[in-house]
C-alpha cells in the first residue's frame, strides 16, 4: 500500500508516520510512504527517514497539479495540512486550510487515488448543549465566531461535494477533540501562548484557584490515538465521518485536579472572551476570542462508531494527554528534525544568538 500524507511533519502527522513505521513490520508487502510538508524535515532522521519526502504548500500556485504528481500510484491519501497562525491574516489561513483542501481532493482525483481520509475536527460540528453526546450525525456547519471551525465548516462541504462527485473513492473524515503530545509543546505554546510566555509555564504548574467557564467541557485525545485511528480507518478503506476522543470528558472539576486548585471560580463565557479577545488585541498572547467560543460551544462526541466499527480503543486518558503537553510545554520539548515541532529555544540561548 501507498500512501501519501500532507502536513507529514506535524503533531498529527509526526505521530502517524510512527504509526505506519510500526505497521510497515506488519503489513503483507510493506508499506510505501509518501510525506509533504511546507517546509522539509530532517529525512535522516526517525520517524522521517524512510519516507519519499515532496516540499509542497498545499495552498500555492499550481498546488493541485504539483500534488496529483506526488500522489502518483498513492492508493490512500491522508489530509493533515492546515494552519492556525497567523490567525491576523485569515486570508492567508483560508488560503491554506480551505483552498489547500480543494488543491489535495482535486490532485487525489487527478491521480485516480481510491481512497481520501482528512483531517476535520470536533471543531467543525455545529453549537450543541453539553449536557449529552452526539454522533457523527451532527451538523457540521460550523461556529461563526471562530475562523478555526468555519474553516473546518467549510472543508467539511468540500468533502461531501468530492465524495458525491466521486463514488467510487472512499472518503473518510475524522473529527478528534484536542490533540495532545509531549513534543508538541512547544509548538502549542508558540500557537496559543506566543514565544514568550511559555519560557515561564512550569512543568507541573499549581493554581490556588481555577478561574474557567462552567460550560469549558470539552474532549481530548493523545497524538498517538489518533494515529491509530487514522491506520484503522486506512487498513480498511473504511468511509464516512468518525469521532475521535479519549476519556474522561475534560470538565472545569477534572482540570481543577489537573492543577491541584483549592476551588474553581466560576467566570461567564462572555467575559472571559472578553479579556482574551483585549489580550489578543494587544498581542499579549496569541489566542484570539473564537477559541473560547468554539470550546465552550463544541459538542461532547459519542464515540461509539469508531469503536464498534474499526476497534479502536486510546491507550492515553484525555487528564494525561493534556499533562503529558504541560509537562513538554514547560520543558521546551518538541521534535528538532522537524520545523513545525522544534523545540523551544532557552532564554540564554536567544540572547547568545543575538
Amino acid at each position: 500500500m501507498r500512501i501519501a500524507i500532507t502536513g507529514a511533519s506535524g503533531n498529527a502527522g509526526t505521530a502517524l508516520l510512527r504509526r505506519l513505521h510500526e505497521a510497515r513490520q506488519e503489513h503483507p508487502g510493506g508499506l510505501e510512504l509518501v510525506g509533504i510538508s511546507r517546509r522539509a524535515p530532517d529525512t535522516s532522521r526517525p520517524p522521517y527517514a524512510n519516507v519519499e519526502w515532496h516540499t509542497l504548500d498545499v495552498g500555492g500556485d499550481g498546488a493541485a497539479q504539483n500534488l496529483a504528481k506526488a500522489f502518483a500510484g498513492a492508493d490512500a491519501v491522508v489530509h493533515l495540512a492546515w494552519q492556525i497562525q497567523p490567525n491576523r491574516n485569515l486570508p492567508l489561513l483560508h488560503r491554506t486550510n480551505v483552498t489547500g483542501t480543494a488543491n489535495v481532493l482535486a490532485a487525489a482525483r487527478d491521480a485516480g487515488v481510491h481512497h481520501v481520509v482528512c483531517a476535520s475536527s470536533v471543531g467543525a460540528y455545529s453549537k450543541s448543549p453539553k449536557d449529552r453526546r452526539v454522533d457523527e450525525s451532527w451538523p457540521a456547519g460550523g461556529m461563526e465566531g471562530s475562523h478555526y471551525s468555519r474553516h473546518k465548516a467549510e472543508q467539511e462541504k468540500l468533502l461531501d461535494g468530492f465524495a458525491a462527485d466521486n463514488p467510487s473513492v472512499a472518503v473518510a473524515r475524522l473529527r478528534p477533540g484536542l490533540i495532545f503530545q509531549a513534543e508538541a509543546g512547544s509548538e502549542i505554546g508558540r500557537y496559543f501562548l506566543g514565544w514568550v510566555h511559555p519560557r515561564f509555564v512550569p512543568r507541573r504548574p499549581v493554581l490556588p484557584v481555577l478561574p474557567i467557564p462552567d460550560e469549558l467541557v470539552f474532549q481530548a485525545v493523545h497524538a498517538d490515538d489518533v494515529a491509530d485511528a487514522y491506520w484503522r480507518v486506512l487498513e480498511r478503506r473504511a468511509s464516512g465521518a468518525f469521532n475521535v476522543a479519549s476519556e474522561p470528558v475534560v470538565t472545569p472539576q477534572n482540570l481543577a485536579r489537573l492543577f491541584s486548585a483549592r476551588r474553581i471560580l466560576p467566570v461567564p463565557v462572555r467575559a472571559l472572551r472578553a479579556f482574551v479577545g483585549a489580550t489578543w488585541r494587544l498581542r499579549l498572547q496569541q489566542t484570539d476570542s473564537g477559541w473560547v467560543e468554539m470550546a465552550a460551544g463544541a459538542p461532547i462526541m459519542d464515540t461509539g462508531r469508531i469503536r464498534n466499527e474499526l476497534g479502536w480503543e486510546p491507550h492515553t486518558p484525555s487528564l494525561e494527554a493534556i499533562r503529558e503537553v504541560i509537562d513538554g510545554m514547560g520543558k521546551g520539548a518538541g521534535v528538532p528534525a522537524s520545523p513545525p515541532l522544534k523545540p523551544r529555544r532557552s532564554l540564554l540561548g536567544l540572547t547568545r544568538r543575538r
